[in-house]
């Protein structure tokens, strides 16, 4: 049965039942952390073993790395700026996975949000601002659930792999937001980067106060704590971890195990597609080939580091929107490459998949131990 005991009832653990169950309570926890910042060390040593390779200095690189992620207030704006698209971009992996499915094309949700936005921002203009940032964010939800959505239908009802045609879908969708933002909704004035017509400034997604941080992070935010409480707190969440852990016995039960997929896998698709039309509310301005940035893809680091739990996709997100904002400064104090922070994304990725192999493997996390102790 799952410890229903909350944090703050854990100091009364000590007083009441003593050493032994409060253990038992960190134990049952302590692994879905331990594990992926073990993870996390250990890639970032395999980093620091190819940075030497190369002549230069790891521990220089981790203080550039540092000074350029969180280093000044302007850092961490700028890292809590690109955590936004991030925090959505998980979401899009961790909802599915709750249902045992690995889903990694969010990028073409994004790209398709994004368009999809810059559409209706254009055929919109001249309606109230509040209308129309309203029905962009409806487009970039609709277009980005109805493409992973069908991610979904297509597992379920035709016994497609999810992770295969999500990332195939994912190239469709780039090739049709390119031929679409280069054909039919190409602005003629842009000439050297196709895009669509630029967005009023009233149709634009300003900043929160106080911070050069637009409402795409606060978004993210406020999506992911639903999320959790969408999981951990309803029926459908408790269908879905269910029909996670074992789909004929969801079904024996009579869960509706298809339109829980389809669900799941519509509302993921529906968050990132809205992270695409932030990207070009808020930040751009139009639809463009700078959509694929690959935040869909780092999007999956961020949902496998935090173990898909939606709240601790907020911390692992700004984490990795800190590495992705020190790239360039890396590139002019070190001389290296742009792409050196996807080498160590990548890195950390193949290490966080061989950690799925040790959960369970380590008796010091079994609560059972504890649990006998007392």
């Amino acid at each position: 049965m799952t410890d229903t005991v909350s944090s703050a009832e854990a100091p009364a653990l000590l007083r009441a039942r003593g050493y032994p169950a409060a253990l038992e309570w960190i134990a049952r926890r302590a692994e879905a952390f331990v594990i992926p910042l073990a993870a996390l060390v250990v890639g970032m040593a395999l980093f620091s073993l190819f940075i030497a390779l190369v002549g230069k200095s790891p521990v220089l690189l981790y203080e550039t790395m540092w000074r350029g992620g969180f280093g000044s207030w302007f850092s961490i704006q700028n890292s809590l700026s690109r955590a936004a698209p991030l925090l959505l971009a998980a979401l899009c992996v961790a909802l599915p996975a709750r249902l045992g499915l690995v889903v990694i094309g969010g990028e073409g949700a994004i790209v398709l949000g994004g368009v999809s936005a810059a559409a209706i921002g254009v055929m919109l203009s001249g309606a109230p601002s509040f209308i129309v940032i309203l029905a962009m964010g409806v487009a970039g939800l609709a277009a980005g659930g109805i493409w992973i959505g069908a991610v979904g239908a297509l597992r379920h009802y035709r016994a497609v792999n999810e992770t295969i045609s999500s990332l195939l879908m994912a190239y469709i969708a780039i090739a049709l937001m390119n031929q679409l933002v280069e054909g039919p909704l190409r602005d003629p004035a842009s000439l050297n980067k196709p895009s669509t017509q630029p967005l009023a400034d009233i149709y634009r997604i300003g900043n929160i106060p106080g911070m050069e941080v637009h409402w795409g992070l606060a978004v993210g935010v406020v999506a992911c704590v639903l999320s959790w409480v969408l999981i951990e707190k309803t029926r459908w969440g408790f269908a879905a971890r269910i029909a996670g852990g074992n789909v004929r016995a969801a079904q024996v039960q009579g869960l509706a195990v298809g339109p829980l997929i389809v669900g799941f896998t519509a509302l993921a698709g529906g968050f990132a597609g809205l992270a695409g039309m932030l990207e070009v509310a808020a930040v751009q301005g139009s639809a463009n080939g700078s959509l694929a940035a690959g935040y869909g893809y780092t999007g999956i680091l961020v949902a496998f580091l935090a173990r898909h739990n939606p709240l601790a996709i907020i911390p692992v997100a700004i984490l990795l929107g800190g590495i992705d904002a020190s790239g360039g400064l890396i590139q002019r104090r070190m001389d290296l490459p742009d792409a050196t922070v996807l080498v160590l994304q990548g890195m950390l990725f193949i290490v966080i998949l061989l950690s799925e192999t040790l959960y369970g493997r380590f008796k010091a996390f079994d609560p059972d131990l504890w649990r006998r102790a007392s």
